[in-house]
């Protein structure tokens, strides 16, 4: 699991952006499994194995969590030539989705708006992991979260590390990083400074090698 630390207007997120395809460089390389690779879109990351959980969730507050798992891919039956969502097989795979990753919602029929950050967090986690992801891109996932789902959050990508799935992390909380990653690269102003391993490593270095002092 990678840590990727800088401070604001680093380029973190502008890169992740690149990886994850919702951004298209002006210049430079990108290769994935030892191949050049161009992403032109988030589809072109989907199809490569790489998803992005955004900062702001992109949830909908007004669906169900089963809704938004499958949002834009609901399983559908038809009656008389007409489709129709099935919500049975809906409601079924959501829980089996939250089930794997031992996620607790009151229920995957509860609307979005009603859960807490830490619970609307694993959902869009849940999201991304429905399809199977080799590489997981989370942009501040415990940011503004209580000190309870904060750890809640962090069991969940540990989680997620022992199934195989290859964690990317930006946060600004270093505890955070310190606390589940391996290892660690370091922004300044659109570059790589450092990149190290988290054992070896102290968060007062970190610190330095942000700030650049």
């Amino acid at each position: 699991m990678l840590g990727l630390l800088g401070d604001n207007g680093a380029g973190k997120s502008t890169l992740m952006k690149v990886l994850s395809g919702a951004v298209v460089p002006d210049q430079g390389v990108l290769y994935i499994d030892g191949r050049l690779a161009t992403l032109k879109s988030p589809r072109d990351a989907r199809q490569r194995g790489i998803e992005m959980v955004y900062q702001d969730l992109s949830l909908c507050d007004t669906l169900s969590v089963a809704e938004n798992l499958f949002l834009g891919r609901e399983p559908v039956h038809k009656i008389g030539g007409l489709r129709f969502v099935d919500h049975r097989t809906l409601h079924r795979e959501a829980a089996r989705i939250l089930e794997g990753l031992q996620v607790k919602v009151p229920s995957v029929q509860v609307k979005v708006k009603h859960l807490s950050g830490g619970q609307r967090q694993a959902v869009a986690i849940g999201r991304a992991v429905s399809f199977d992801p080799k590489v997981l891109i989370l942009d501040e996932p415990t940011a503004a979260l209580a000190v309870r789902e904060v750890e809640e959050v962090l069991a969940l990508i540990r989680r997620l590390r022992s199934r195989g799935v290859g964690v990317i992390l930006i946060s600004h909380r270093l505890q955070d990083v310190m606390a589940v990653t391996d290892r660690i690269m370091v922004m300044y102003e659109g570059r790589k400074v450092s990149e190290r391993m988290t054992r070896d490593t102290t968060l007062a270095e970190v610190i330095q090698l942000i700030v650049q002092t």
